[in-house]
């Protein structure tokens, strides 16, 4: 780093990757601020720097020695951060400590005890139970889709789902249907079912997929739909839908039975947003086109499958406007995906299982490429229009315009 940069550091002040420190910090402080930028996505300490901007130097001759000693006595597992000293910034040093992302998550270890922290704006703070689980998930050391959901049992899946499942769409062979121990190994075998404290219960993604009442035990699952007249948002709605149920589809070789989510808010949009036409400046009809379903499908589908479950009671956001139609996902994007990266292609899953599940009901392509080639494309295809893909602290939306 050279000195006008870190000058340049120093007057933008503290934010979520830099952080501002003196060199006679106790060394369970100093561990906690490198744990929580190694548990977001990096960032510098800036040591000799008062929290206010104010150059005070650093002090301390072994310093870089000190440093390392943190990094290995007090963080687990242990960093090896980048250290360099710069000269001269108003007549004093200047340390600098450059933390790269954690592959895993870091705890402080102190006591015989380990403190998780995460940094939240320019603060690091404890990880709450959630948080923590959740930045396990981004590190692929934990996995929501297959923990157990207490208390749904085997008899809080619909069964009807499942054998159409296995026999219509997978072409396996079951079990007979009274073979209740039969089916549980089987559902076992394929994560639906897991063992729990009191014997067999769903996974998430069991009670996702093929739950009765999902939002029993998950209400956090379902999606929450609005229709505006106008382009923004107001009290007096066109129409609301509060919509529950499994994400799958109850089907036969003659059809549909009975819709899952994906089906309930297509028809909502359509409903909405029907083909037809539609009077301009009160005067005249004209011909305008509801959006392709094959856009509102892979829409839809993208957001129930890779939503973050671990941000409970929120549900999927789905608001039409008479310009737009907004699909607002709980969660960021995982694995270091970007709007930017999905536009090329870039594929990471977060929910795994219920990818593989959609994708055998052929929502899903073989490829994962349904951002560019069926979202992107559909719409330039459809009126020339190039979807939003908008990241924000704690949601992804999608913008599609009419």
């Amino acid at each position: 780093m050279t000195k006008s940069e870190l000058l340049d550091l120093i007057r933008n002040g503290e934010n979520s990757g830099v952080e501002f420190k003196r060199d006679n910090v106790d060394p369970r402080a100093l561990a906690k601020e490198i744990v929580a930028l190694a548990n977001l996505r990096g960032g510098r300490i800036v040591l000799g720097v008062e929290d206010a901007g104010l150059i005070s130097g650093i002090q301390r001759l072994d310093l870089e020695e000190w440093v390392m000693t943190v990094c290995r006595d007090k963080v687990r597992p242990e960093i090896i951060p980048y250290f360099e000293i710069i000269r001269e910034v108003e007549g004093r040093e200047v340390a600098v400590i450059s933390v790269e992302p954690g592959w895993t998550v870091h705890h402080v270890w102190h006591n015989n005890g380990r403190t998780y922290y995460i940094r939240v704006g320019s603060q690091s703070r404890e990880a709450s139970q959630e948080e923590l689980a959740r930045l396990l998930q981004q590190r692929g050391l934990f996995n929501v889709e297959t923990r157990p959901v207490s208390g749904a049992g085997f008899a809080e899946l619909d069964f009807r789902r499942l054998k159409d499942y296995f026999v219509r769409i997978r072409r396996q062979t079951v079990p007979e249907d009274d073979r209740r121990q039969e089916w549980e190994t089987l559902l076992e075998n394929t994560e639906f079912l897991v063992a729990g404290e009191t014997g067999l219960v769903c996974t998430v993604a069991g009670l996702l997929l093929f739950g009765k009442r999902p939002n029993r035990f998950l209400p956090q699952a379902g999606i929450d739909a609005v229709s505006y007249a106008g382009t923004e948002p107001d009290y007096s709605a066109r129409a609301r839908s509060t919509m529950r149920g499994p994400l799958t589809p109850l089907l036969s070789d003659a059809g549909l039975v009975e819709t899952g989510l994906v089906e309930t808010a297509v028809h909502f949009i359509k409903a909405q947003i029907p083909d037809g036409e539609e009077l301009v400046d009160g005067l005249r009809r004209v011909s305008k086109e509801g959006f392709p379903v094959e856009v509102l499908r892979e829409t839809i589908v993208n957001a129930l499958v890779h939503r973050d479950y671990l941000l409970s009671a929120t549900d999927i956001q789905l608001s039409v406007f008479r310009d737009r139609l907004e699909v607002r996902s709980p969660g960021r994007l995982p694995n270091g995906i970007t709007p930017a990266r999905m536009v090329t292609g870039c594929r990471a899953a977060r929910n795994q299982l219920l990818k593989d599940v959609m994708r055998d009901y052929g929502y899903l392509e073989h490829m994962g490429m349904g951002i560019p080639r069926k979202i992107i494309a559909g719409m330039k295809s459809f009126n020339g229009t190039e979807p939003r893909l908008i990241e924000e602290e704690e949601s992804f939306t999608v913008v599609l315009r009419r």
